[in-house]
C-alpha cells in the first residue's frame, strides 16, 4: 500500500505523520513522531496508529557537527526508519512557512518553485530555511517522488488590503513587508468542519483562536479569512508561551539603549523569553501554571486571557460582528480554564459557556448555553490531515 509523508520541520525539531492512500476524511496517522533537540541531545520518537512508541532513541552527531548537518542527518534518519517499515511513499507534503504574495493555495514543489521559495527567506529567516531544507534533501535522495509545498500564510491570502498592510513607506511594502498571517492550515482545517459544529453559523462571523505555544486569532466570513492577529512575523498578536505578542517597538528600542541588546538579544526576548515565560518567571506550559499555586503564575494566566479577550474585540470589527467563537490547538482544545476566562470577558454580549459541556475533551462539540447568544465551540484542529489533504487533491492521488 502507498503512503504519504507529512513534514514538519523546525530549526531544533522535526514533526512527521505518515497516512495511507487512498486519504480517508480525517483518518489517522499510520505513524507520527518527531525530532527534538537537534543541535543538542536529537531524540527520535516514533509512535504507531494507537499511540504505541515504536522507537525511542538518541540521534548521535560526531563531536562539532554544524546544525546543517545534524539537521539533515535527522531526516536521514527518519527516511531510513520510514523505509524499514516498509512504507512505499507516494508523495511528501510539507508545512511551509512563507508562500509571500505569490502563493495562495498549496504547490508542487519544482525546481523552479524551489527558488522562488528561497527568496522568501528574508520574509521568515528563523523558520523558512528550516522548512525547505527537508525538500532539497528528498529532491536528492528520491529525485522522481512529488513533494508539495503547504503554506502557513496561504489562507489569510483572502484578507483585505487594509488587514495586510503596515503604516510604513510604500518602498518598504514593496519588498514584501505586509501582515501575512500564520497556521494557515490548522484555520483551513478548523474552516471546514465549523458546518458540521456550529450548523449556519459558519457562514456568519466567526473568530477562531488556535491558542497553543504560538498563538494566534483568525476572523472569517463565510470561512474565508479576513483578519488575523499575526503579522509580518509569527510575533504579532497574542501572548504566547515564550513570545511578546504584540509590543510597543520602544520597548526594543529601551533594551538596545538601557541593555545594550544587539539584534540576537533582541531575538532571544521577543521568541524565547517572554509570553508565559518571561510574566510567570515558571513555565511556558500552561499545564504547569494551572496547577501552580504562585501568584506570579495566576498574572501569567490573567494576562494570556485578557490579551486574547482584547484581540476578539479587535477581531469583531474586522468580521462586522461576532456569531462564533472557537477554541482550537493544545491550550485552546484542553485548558477549561481559559475557555471560562475569555468568555468570562464576553459575558457582557451574551456568550455563556456551559460548565459541564466545558469539561469535554477530545471531541469537536459546542460548549455554549442554550441561551447564549454567541455559539461557543471545540474543535480539534489536524494540520498534518489538512496537509495530506492538499498534498493528495494535488497530485490527484
Amino acid at each position: 500500500m502507498k503512503s504519504l509523508l507529512i513534514i514538519n520541520a523546525g530549526s531544533s525539531s522535526l514533526k512527521f505523520a505518515v497516512f495511507n492512500l487512498p486519504l480517508v476524511k480525517d483518518a489517522p496517522s499510520i505513524f507520527r513522531g518527531q525530532i527534538d533537540g537537534i543541535g543538542a541531545n536529537t531524540q527520535f520518537v516514533a509512535k504507531d496508529i494507537d499511540g504505541k512508541t515504536l522507537l525511542d532513541t538518541i540521534i548521535k552527531s560526531p563531536e562539532g557537527t554544524e546544525l546543517e548537518a545534524q539537521q539533515e542527518l535527522a531526516l536521514t534518519t527518519l527516511l531510513n526508519w520510514v523505509e524499514e517499515q516498509k512504507v512505499e511513499l507516494a508523495a511528501v507534503g510539507h508545512r511551509v512557512l512563507q508562500g509571500g504574495e505569490k502563493y495562495s493555495a498549496p504547490v508542487v514543489v519544482t525546481p523552479e518553485v524551489f527558488q522562488v521559495l528561497e527568496t522568501f527567506i528574508p520574509l521568515g529567516p528563523l523558520h523558512q530555511p528550516h522548512n525547505l531544507r527537508p525538500i532539497r534533501v528528498l529532491a536528492a535522495k528520491y529525485p522522481n517522488l512529488p513533494q508539495v509545498a503547504c503554506f502557513d500564510t496561504a489562507f489569510h491570502r483572502t484578507q483585505p488590503w487594509q488587514a495586510q498592510t503596515y503604516a510604513i513607506p510604500r518602498k518598504i511594502t514593496a519588498e514584501g513587508v505586509k501582515r501575512y498571517g500564520f497556521h494557515g492550515s490548522s484555520y483551513d482545517y478548523i474552516a471546514r468542519q465549523l458546518p458540521e459544529v456550529i450548523g449556519d453559523k459558519a457562514h456568519g462571523c466567526v473568530i477562531v483562536a488556535h491558542m497553543g505555544n504560538g498563538a494566534s486569532m483568525a476572523a472569517m466570513r463565510d470561512g474565508k479569512c479576513v483578519a488575523t492577529s499575526m503579522g509580518f512575523t509569527a510575533i504579532e498578536g497574542l501572548m504566547m508561551g515564550t513570545r511578546t505578542g504584540s509590543i510597543d517597538p520602544g520597548v526594543l528600542l529601551y533594551m538596545m539603549d538601557r541593555h545594550g541588546y544587539g539584534p540576537k538579544e533582541i531575538s532571544n526576548f521577543l521568541y524565547k523569553e517572554s509570553g508565559l515565560l518571561g510574566v510567570s518567571g515558571i513555565s511556558q506550559d500552561m499545564r504547569t501554571l494551572e496547577a501552580s499555586d504562585a501568584p506570579e503564575a495566576k498574572e501569567a494566566l490573567e494576562l494570556f486571557c485578557y490579551r486574547a479577550a482584547r484581540e476578539i474585540g479587535s477581531l469583531m470589527m474586522a468580521a462586522g460582528g461576532l456569531e462564533a467563537l472557537v477554541f482550537t490547538g493544545g491550550i485552546g482544545e484542553n485548558s477549561q480554564f481559559v475557555r471560562n476566562k475569555v468568555i468570562g470577558y464576553l459575558e457582557w454580549m451574551g456568550a455563556k459557556l456551559d460548565p459541564e459541556l466545558n469539561k469535554v475533551r477530545g471531541k469537536a462539540h459546542c460548549i455554549h448555553t442554550a441561551d447564549s447568544k454567541i455559539a461557543v465551540a471545540v474543535i480539534p484542529t489536524n494540520e498534518e490531515w489538512m496537509i495530506a489533504h492538499h498534498t493528495t487533491s494535488l497530485l490527484g492521488l
